[in-house]
């Protein structure tokens, strides 16, 4: 029987959590500070130099407001104070105004969005639900240029682990932006890449294809990962980043019509986060899958031995893992 009486108080603390334990807990001030800052694109409005009161009339911001947040990005080094004049320092005038050499606006954009999810991580705990959208999410663009700042960098070292010479023709399966088609297609002369998305994201995979100067020998079309076929006689077919946003049928399903894609001797890979036998470690891949639990209705990561299961059971040989640099893992399998 439930009982309606109120619950005891814990006992008031008997002395201060340990430093280790506060900065775990405290950790999301600095990262809210800089998210809020290429929210309201501070650094593209302090231009070559703009007092507190100058950003804030840019902005339309509250004075107030402005100054301290100014003034914890100076702390924090992303902005340099000189008399009353703030300016983008180094790193923030490389990736986070407009114009800068190498913006990442765009892409960090995505982890706003992802904030805002987050802060609804304890009832997705409790429902088993993913977390709502906000309306003013940047969208599908801001996603994929996340993960395309992430391949671009990743992507030739996939390539050179993996040794593709004499390939002819690649699938990427959920290519996204186009990255590893890209590198796969820059690495092997002669290499046809086919790209297969979602409706929503094929345009913006071509628009990527389309700056790298390789429309030629990248083809990418609209398909469902979770339904039909995907063609036949393959050489290669990757899956990046894919499987983590997938329950455990739906990756035995898609591995399955992956590997029925290859020709003989064709090669499935997979690279994503994989987890230890005991699912605590690595650290990356552990806090990851709670991304997958806010996001996906039913994606998690996975263990060595899960994904060696069901690529065995697709008729998949020579299993086996390349290193490569944390945090993600390479995984092969070939088709006899």
């Amino acid at each position: 029987m439930k009982s309606d009486a109120p619950r005891p108080s814990p006992p008031p603390p008997t002395s201060a959590p340990p430093d280790e334990l506060l900065r775990m807990v405290r950790g999301w001030q600095e990262s809210r500070i800089v998210l809020s800052a290429i929210e309201l694109d501070v650094f593209s409005a302090v231009g070559p130099g703009a007092t507190a009161t100058d950003i804030a009339r840019r902005l339309g911001l509250d004075p107030r407001g402005a100054d301290i947040l100014l003034h914890a990005l100076a702390a924090l080094g992303l902005l340099e104070k000189l008399g009353d004049t703030f300016r983008n320092g180094a790193l923030a005038d490389r990736h986070l105004r407009a114009g800068g050499s190498h913006d990442v606006r765009a892409a960090l954009g995505h982890q706003v969005d992802l904030w805002y999810r987050w802060t609804h991580l304890s009832e997705v705990v409790r429902t088993g639900r993913p977390a709502p959208r906000a309306e003013h999410e940047s969208g599908g663009e801001s996603f994929i240029a996340a993960m395309h700042m992430n391949a671009s960098a990743r992507a030739p070292k996939v390539v050179a682990a993996l040794g593709l010479a004499g390939m002819r023709r690649a699938l990427d399966l959920g290519g996204g932006s186009g990255a590893y088609a890209i590198a796969l297609a820059r690495a092997v002369p002669g290499l046809h890449v086919d790209v297969v998305d979602t409706p929503g994201v094929v345009p913006l995979t071509r628009r990527y294809v389309s700056e790298a100067g390789l429309e030629d020998r990248i083809t990418a079309r609209e398909g469902d990962l979770l339904v039909g076929e995907y063609g036949h006689g393959y050489d290669l077919a990757l899956l990046s980043a894919v499987c983590h946003m997938l329950g455990r049928d739906e990756n035995e399903s898609l591995i399955h019509r992956a590997a029925r894609a290859l020709g003989p001797g064709g090669r499935l890979v997979i690279q994503d986060f994989v987890l230890d036998p005991d699912r605590t470690s690595p650290r990356p891949a552990a806090v990851f899958a709670v991304n997958m639990l806010v996001n996906t209705t039913a994606g998690n990561n996975y263990t060595e031995a899960d994904y060696f299961g069901w690529m065995h059971a697709a008729g998949l040989s020579d299993l086996r893992r390349v290193a490569l640099e944390e945090p993600t893992t390479l995984l092969v399998g070939r088709q006899d």
